[in-house]
């Protein structure tokens, strides 16, 4: 049975941001919630439903982003 759609998105969502944590990627937290979860929703509305793709390319496209250094 498939996952509901809340729990896809709050799952690869936890998924992507507990990796770009423990790599110490996330310098504006609230900036970066809402790249993962729009990056996660636009994936969906795709067709994609594989939370573990969801999560890899919301974290590729996050590594991708050009950061503003302090």
């Amino acid at each position: 049975m498939a996952e509901p759609l809340p729990a896809l998105v709050e799952n690869s969502l936890e998924v992507a941001w507990e990796y770009l944590d423990r790599s110490g990627e996330i310098a504006d937290p609230y900036k970066t919630a809402e790249f993962l979860l729009k990056n996660i929703q636009t994936q969906i509305l795709k067709g994609e439903t594989r939370k573990l793709m969801l999560s890899n390319r919301a974290i590729e496209a996050h590594q991708r982003r050009p950061h503003l250094v302090a």
